[in-house]
Order: structure tokens, then sequence, then C-alpha cells
């Protein structure tokens, strides 16, 4: 059986591509992560001690993440590299931690690949391309220049140069990958989806930033699993894939629809502060990853994987209500 080194692994995307490992793969998993706010060691309990390993450490200590790579000596071992700071409000008031994790993680993981010649899938974000017009026809691809607008895109951004100039300079065996935004299960209910969910869960009211024109593009987590699994089995190397499933929504939509799935009025929100400097438009043209890997997602109706998301929150309650209170707190002190 093939071993994955996950970094990130107890995170929300990095636990989700755990679990999907676990149900569709033969692979062992050793998941590397620092255990910080964000992560929900939660959902890699109840899988199979023998194949899932959790390790706490960070992924900036070379020392320790040279002895897991080290370990790596089997056909098809590889590295999967989700370790990041990623929320965007965060980066602004302290952009410390992202530079140490997502530059000198990245730097840190990349020599110990090199060190050991394993093979490194890289993931990364659509927000390293900044934004698009609300009227241009136009998505990002490949082929989109760099122009991030805040630390956090900043950060990831230079972690992504860092992986390809590893390829090029030292002959790394390393692909990456740059998604549109995530939604499923076990996101922290700081996130715009989950926030809007367990608001109404609590008894209390959705909240949209500014006018919610802002356009993201929706991807459901499981779907990004695949798109990685597909990336790392059959990618390129040294190739970059967009992964999106053309879930292109305005703000003010998503929230329309959540209240609308939970029998609400589509209008009953409430405005709050828009976020400095908040991105206009996120589109992802996938046509690389459809057309050269046979990737495709699962989830093709956005109604159904939202209302998948809002069930598992309504199950799982004992999970996220512990966190909300805080998050409430730290949201209406900014006015939001």
């Amino acid at each position: 059986m093939p071993t994955i080194l996950v970094t990130g692994g107890a995170g929300f995307i990095g636990a989700n591509f755990v679990r999907f490992l676990v149900a569709e793969t033969d692979c062992s998993v050793v998941v590397l992560d620092k255990l910080t706010y964000a992560a929900c060691p939660e959902a890699l309990e109840g899988l199979p001690a023998g194949r899932v390993e959790l390790v706490v450490g960070d992924v900036a200590d070379a020392g320790l993440v040279d002895d897991l790579v080290g370990g790596l000596t089997g056909p098809g071992d590889a590295v999967v590299h989700f370790a990041a700071e990623s929320h965007n409000d965060n980066s602004l008031r302290d952009p410390s931690p992202f530079v140490m994790t997502n530059l000198v993680g990245t730097f840190t993981v990349l020599e110990a690949v090199r060190r050991h010649g394993v093979r490194l899938h890289h993931v990364s974000t659509d927000e390293v391309y900044g934004d698009l017009a609300l009227d241009d026809p136009a998505r990002f691809s490949e082929d989109t220049p760099y122009a991030p607008s805040s630390p956090y895109s900043a950060s990831k951004a230079g972690a992504d140069h860092l992986v390809r100039a590893w390829v090029r300079s030292f002959g790394v065996a390393a692909t990456l990958s740059n998604c549109s935004n995530n939604y499923g299960p076990w996101q922290h209910v700081e996130k715009f989806i989950p926030r809007q969910i367990t608001n109404l869960l609590d008894g209390g009211r959705v909240k949209l930033y500014g006018s919610g024109a802002n356009v993201r593009d929706w991807i459901h987590v499981d779907d990004h699993s695949s798109a990685v699994w597909a990336i790392l089995t059959r990618g390129q190397v040294g190739r970059t894939y967009l992964v999106g499933a053309d879930g292109e929504r305005s703000n003010l939509q998503v929230v329309r629809l959540i209240l609308e799935l939970m029998g609400r009025d589509p209008d009953d929100f409430d405005r709050v502060a828009d976020r400095p400097g908040h991105d206009l438009r996120y589109a992802i043209d996938a046509s690389r990853l459809r057309s050269e890997l046979g990737w495709a997602p699962r989830y093709t109706s956005f109604a159904e994987g939202l209302a998948a998301t809002i069930a598992w929150y309504e199950a799982h309650a004992d999970w996220w209500r512990p966190k909300k209170a805080a998050v409430e707190a730290a949201y209406a002190a900014r006015g939001q």
C-alpha cells in the first residue's frame, strides 16, 4: 500500500481528503498538523487506526518534516501539501503566521522532498490571481498572471512560485493545483457558508458583506478531494491544474439559497460592513483538468451540495457550537 503524507490533514480540506483516501483507495495516511484553532481532529476520529496516523507538529519544523518525508520509501508514496493559514480576515490583522506557514512551511516541505526524492502535490488557491470584473466574461486559467491582493493570497502566490522554482532548478517531482472556494463538512464556522448556516441554526440571522455582489466559484470539498487524487496519480509533473466545478454565485445568491433551503424568507438577512479589499469575482476554467485527466465533479448542482452541507451542520451542532460564540464576537467587533 502506498503511504501518503498529508500536511494540514486535520484542517477542513485536508481532513476531507484523508477521509477520501480511506474510502476510495488502499493508501495508508500520515497526517501532519499543528492543530491550530482551525483544525478539526474530530474529522479523523473513527478512521482505521492501522491506516491513519496523526502526527502533531509544525510544517515549518525542518527536522520533523524531514523525518516524515524520509519514511516515504515505497512506490507510490507521496506528500500532499495542504497545510496553510487561509482566513483572509486573519491575514489582514496579523500577516506573520501566513508568512511562516505558507512560505516557510512550503520551503521546508520542498527541501525535504528534494533530499529524499519523493513525489509532491502542492495545493493552492485561485486567490493568487487577484480578481475579475463582475462583467468580465473571462475566467482564470493556468496562464493567468498572478495578482494577489491580501497577505493570505500573496503568501500562497509566493509558495506556488517556490514549488515551480524547485521543479525547474532541482528537478523536484511536483504538481500544483489552484482551487476555487470550497464548502462542505467540517468547515470552520468563521467561513462564509457555515457561518450563515449556523447563524440560522442558532436562531440568529444571515449576515451579508456589503451589497453581496462579490462572486465566488464554489466547489464541494469532496470534488476537490477527487481532483487532487486525479492530479497526484495521473497529472504531469511540473504542471498546474485549476480545480473548479462551474459554481459561480454572488454572495447575495448564496445567502438567498441558504435561506430558501432552510425554509426562510430569501430576503431575511442583515447587511454588514464589507471586508477591506474584498475581491470582486473569482471564476475557474478547469478545462485542462477535465480534458487531460478525465475528472468531473460529482456535485454538478450547487443547491444539492449546499442542502447536504446544511444537513451535516444540523447533525453536528456538538462540533461547531462551542466555537460559535467567540467567532460571532470577533465579527461583531468589526461591525460584521
